[in-house]
């Protein structure tokens, strides 16, 4: 950016205001202080040790992984035969069948999780793990439907017609052409959508019931109470989780297949 300086600058202002707290906790995560302070008054990795020996914390990240990972298949398998009946079929309230499945995107998710707290909770009494369970699966049908419909948008429908043309049936057309052609698209819904229900607060704050919490409501909990840099800690062990997940992701799918032509 050489000519440029004031293009230059605000460029570098933007980058530390993306990165700027980021870095504030990872150097918080390390430090040999017993409270929160920044700068550090010495380097440890003492508060990871804490961090993971810390029994709640460890019973939350088993909620967050299975709820996660069920919302995260159930989302699927609605989500993506939507997608292909969506983009692949001609019919009658299309549109908005599409705009109701992305609704979820649209809505604040504490109004979502309000509203699902009073349906699911109140009115049909259902535990705070089955409603953790079908609020995270609603809240990720965007992803699941956006995601997948987009890799078959960039497809050629044309290579499902000369299948069928050539005699392949409609399960085996699915299965040979249309299904690898979706694979992109249906990992980076599974990876953005797992990613999300993991790190999802306002949601699971409303959901959570006696002995049933998520891993980022069970920070929260914990801060209100100490103020040492646990929670720093276990906040840099998910951000290296999430940037490897991501990096693998890439490397395997590439998110650009999916996101652009």
């Amino acid at each position: 950016m050489r000519g440029r300086p004031v293009l230059t600058a605000l460029s570098a202002l933007a980058l530390l205001f993306l990165l700027g707290p980021i870095l504030l906790v990872v150097a918080i995560a390390f430090s040999s202080g017993d409270t929160v302070e920044f700068p550090p008054p010495g380097l440890s990795g003492k508060w990871f040790t804490k961090a993971l020996a810390h029994q709640p914390f460890q019973d939350a990240l088993i909620t967050s992984a299975l709820v996660a990972a069920g919302a995260t298949a159930l989302a699927l398998l609605v989500g993506v035969p939507a997608a292909l009946a969506i983009q692949r079929r001609r019919f009658r309230g299309r549109r908005a069948i599409e705009a109701l499945f992305l609704s979820p995107a649209i809505v604040p998710e504490l109004v979502l999780g309000f509203a699902l707290f009073q349906q699911l909770m109140v009115t049909l009494r259902i535990t705070a793990l089955g409603a953790l369970l079908i609020g995270h699966t609603v809240l990720l049908l965007p992803y699941a439907v956006r995601v997948t419909g987009a890799s078959l948008a960039m497809a050629d429908p044309a290579l499902e017609e000369a299948g069928r043309g050539l005699g392949a049936g409609p399960l085996r057309t699915f299965l040979h052409i249309t299904l690898p052609v979706m694979t992109p698209g249906i990992v980076s819904a599974a990876v953005l959508s797992f990613l999300t229900s993991f790190n999802n607060v306002p949601l699971s704050l409303l959901l959570n019931g006696p002995g049933v919490s998520t891993l980022p409501v069970e920070m929260l909990h914990y801060v209100e109470f100490s103020f040492d840099p646990v929670v720093a800690a276990v906040s840099t062990l998910l951000l290296v989780a999430t940037v490897l997940v991501a990096l693998v992701t890439e490397r395997l799918v590439g998110f650009n297949k999916v996101f652009s032509k």
